[in-house]
């Protein structure tokens, strides 16, 4: 198990652009009546439960107060009442962390209390290194006016490590977990005790970490820790994670892919940037079957932070349930990636000046180079191949090279399932967007890749940024090699491409074409994600789930034995079919 750690010291509201300037502090702003959440500039933290009207304003007979028990680490629900004599439909609740805000910061407008003035929320907050306060504003939108502030509440202990994040290694039999702690480097020292279940615990510095094949089926308990200067540890709640199966494996081995999921509020407030509404249905699915799970992969605009840390923050609490006990694989996508000037193959804004940076830092990947953010990684019977739509794709291209390198380089005796993953749609898609372009793909997308695909007989192709569901026929070049179907018994003859991105975000900008399109053989416009079996080395099981309920609306088997595929060298694979 390799091990390291996140410095975020950073305050909430500071967010960089790619040459190091401070942007503004972000606002989190309801429109459902529940809540408005500020990040202002940072204050002394406090642990005091004891909430106070404001003398500072006319009103000052009104009131914030939360009632609960004391905040713990992670995240905690509370409890707030608010008063206010002469209540109005234009007042709302802010809660803001730093507590110590600006009165000046424009905000956004909440629905409220009306008739009595009194007025109660359960709020959910999360642990993100500062303290927090609430406050009671009037006058909407246009004119918001302070009416009351409480004093500061903050968790128990700000600094503690938080939100671990498991990844597969750069071998087979690594481990790494990543976490998010107030601590400085210079002030405490990370480490992770770890150990089989029941067994011997080991306490390791942030390094590397492994297991041996032997203990393939065994379960290892962990938890973070920080060792201070004056000798004290803090550490965290204990999780668990299952070995992963060695190249070959012959055992059950099941992996969700989606992309696009985002995060929302659990407590039904609004936040900024609130447009991934199937982002809870989602991670509710996979923690309600997560006994069932072995791996995730998220192929790209993993939380639409767009330049604000406090999201991530809101993210990584959010799958902390799934990431703390199952590998969680990311690739990179438009919303991580993309800003003018700074060498993405787009040159649009949508990461909001992050650049990659955040990505590849909050989560681990086993890329050669992180920034890069292509890699393979292997899980038993599975090679994957993700690839970074944000980089160029191209022949000539070092990612070109990388692509080849991860198709041909697969061992498929050991690892009969070959998966090529990337954010954009680099295969097929039928979304009125790319039909829009007159491609029905990125542009240069398949051009570029298909020669590849049908080369080295990948089986499934996934891809993101279209919000909605869509699976292909077997196709090369645009042609169905073989028609769609529940079950494929037959040799390879070409890949299925499967559309992924519905796992969150709102699905209003991926219709589908209302033209026939050949090769399209099944659509869903909604929430969902994919779950891959693999039951042996010659049956695979994909099922596509609703997040609304998690059950299975399409799926279709593989059974072939890959005769074909290890009878021939890698120069002497056909490269095309009869469709061509």
């Amino acid at each position: 198990m390799a091990t390291g750690v996140l410095d975020r010291r950073a305050p909430t509201n500071t967010t960089l652009d790619c040459h190091g300037s401070s942007l503004p502090p972000i606002q989190y702003c309801s429109s459902s009546g529940r809540r408005c959440l500020v990040a202002a500039s940072p204050g002394p933290h406090s642990t005091s439960w004891e909430f106070v009207s404001s003398g500072r304003h006319e009103e000052a007979a009104a009131a914030v107060g939360v009632g609960g028990r004391h905040m713990g680490e992670n995240s905690e629900w509370v409890d707030v009442e608010f008063f206010h004599p002469n209540p109005s439909g234009d007042d709302w609740i802010g809660v803001f962390s730093p507590a110590n805000f600006s009165t000046s910061l424009q905000t956004s407008k909440n629905d409220g209390y009306n008739k009595t003035g009194r007025g109660y929320l359960k709020l959910q907050l999360i642990n993100q290194r500062e303290d927090f306060s609430f406050a009671l504003f009037s006058g909407g939108l246009s004119k918001p006016k302070l009416i009351a502030v409480s004093n500061k509440v903050a968790f128990a202990n700000p600094k503690a490590p938080v939100y671990p994040r498991l990844a597969q290694g750069k071998s087979w039999n690594e481990m790494t977990v990543t976490w998010t702690s107030g601590y400085d480097i210079t002030e405490a020292v990370p480490f992770v005790e770890w150990g089989e279940e029941g067994g011997r615990r080991l306490l390791a510095p942030a390094g590397t970490l492994t297991f041996d094949r032997n203990s393939m089926c065994d379960k290892y308990t962990y938890r973070l820790g920080h060792r201070l200067m004056n000798g004290t540890r803090i550490w965290s709640k204990s999780y668990s994670f299952k070995a992963s199966p060695y190249p070959g494996q012959d055992s059950l081995q099941r992996v969700v892919i989606f992309g696009d999921m985002g995060k929302a509020e659990a407590d039904g407030s609004n936040e900024f940037n609130d447009f991934q509404p199937g982002s809870l249905n989602t991670t509710y699915q996979i923690i309600r079957d997560l006994e069932n799970i072995d791996m995730v992969v998220h192929i790209g605009d993993i939380c639409y932070a767009n330049g604000y840390l406090s999201q991530w923050d809101q993210f990584t609490a959010q799958i902390e349930p799934i990431a703390s006990m199952v590998p969680y694989m990311i690739g990179s996508g438009n919303h991580e990636r993309d800003w003018p000037g700074t060498g993405s193959f787009y040159g649009n804004r949508d990461s909001g000046g992050e650049c990659g940076v955040p990505a590849q830092t909050v989560f681990y990947t086993p890329a050669e180079n992180r920034a890069k953010f292509w890699y393979a990684t292997d899980y038993g019977m599975f090679r994957f191949c993700i690839a970074n739509t944000e980089e160029d794709w191209r022949p000539g291209t070092e990612q070109y090279r990388f692509i080849e390198q991860c198709l041909s380089s697969v061992d498929r005796q050991k690892q009969p399932w070959l998966i090529f993953l990337a954010h954009r749609v680099l295969g097929y898609s039928s979304c009125t967007y790319y039909e829009s372009e007159g491609t029905f793909e990125e542009p240069m997308g398949r051009e570029a890749l298909q020669e590849l695909w049908q080369k080295y007989k990948v089986d499934l192709a996934f891809y993101g940024h279209v919000h909605s569901y869509e699976r292909t026929c077997p196709v090369y070049q645009s042609q169905c090699v073989v028609d769609g179907s529940d079950h494929y018994s037959a040799p390879f003859q070409a890949t299925t491409h499967v559309g992924g991105g519905g796992a969150g975000a709102s699905i209003f900008d991926s219709e589908f074409t209302t033209s026939k399109i050949q090769w399209s053989h099944f659509t869903d416009f909604d929430h969902g994600f994919v779950k891959l079996t693999a039951l042996n080395h010659s049956s695979l099981l994909f099922e596509y789930k609703k997040s609304r309920d998690g059950n299975v609306y399409e799926h279709f088997t593989i059974s072939r034995d890959h005769r074909d595929i290890l009878a021939c060298s890698i120069d002497n694979c056909p490269r095309t079919t009869l469709a061509s």
